[in-house]
C-alpha cells in the first residue's frame, strides 16, 4: 500500500467506524500523545532509562502505527496529498543532503 492508499483506507475507516474526523486541534493533541508514547518506549528500551516490566510489553510498531494513523487523518482533513508531499520532500532531501551525509566524518 502506498501513502495515497493509506490515506484512502483511513478515510474509509473513519466513514465506516467513526462519526467524523476529530477536529484538527484534537488530532494535533492526539498526535502529540501518540508521539509521547513512542518516545517513552524508545527512551526506556534504547536509552539510558530503565524499562519497567509494564513497558516491556509495549509494541513500538503499534505505537508508530498510531502516530501514522493520526498523521494520515490530519492530511485527509486538511486536503494534503501526503504521497505528493512525501515524494517532493524525499527528492529535496536527496538533492540537498546526499553529499552532506556522505562527507560527514561522524557517520563513518
Amino acid at each position: 500500500m502506498n501513502i495515497q492508499g493509506a490515506q484512502l483506507a483511513v478515510d474509509k475507516w473513519i466513514q465506516a467506524h467513526g462519526v467524523r474526523y476529530f477536529n484538527e486541534l484534537t488530532n494535533m493533541a492526539q498526535l502529540t500523545e501518540e508521539v509521547g508514547e513512542v518516545a517513552r518506549i524508545i527512551a526506556r528500551r534504547y536509552g539510558e532509562q530503565s524499562e519497567k516490566p509494564s513497558d516491556k510489553e509495549k509494541d513500538l510498531g503499534e505505537e508508530l502505527a498510531d502516530v501514522l494513523f493520526v498523521v494520515l487523518c490530519l492530511a485527509n482533513q486538511t486536503g494534503i496529498d501526503l504521497q505528493q508531499a512525501f515524494d517532493k520532500k524525499l527528492d529535496l532531501k536527496t538533492k540537498r543532503d546526499h553529499d552532506r551525509h556522505q562527507n560527514n566524518e561522524k557517520l563513518k
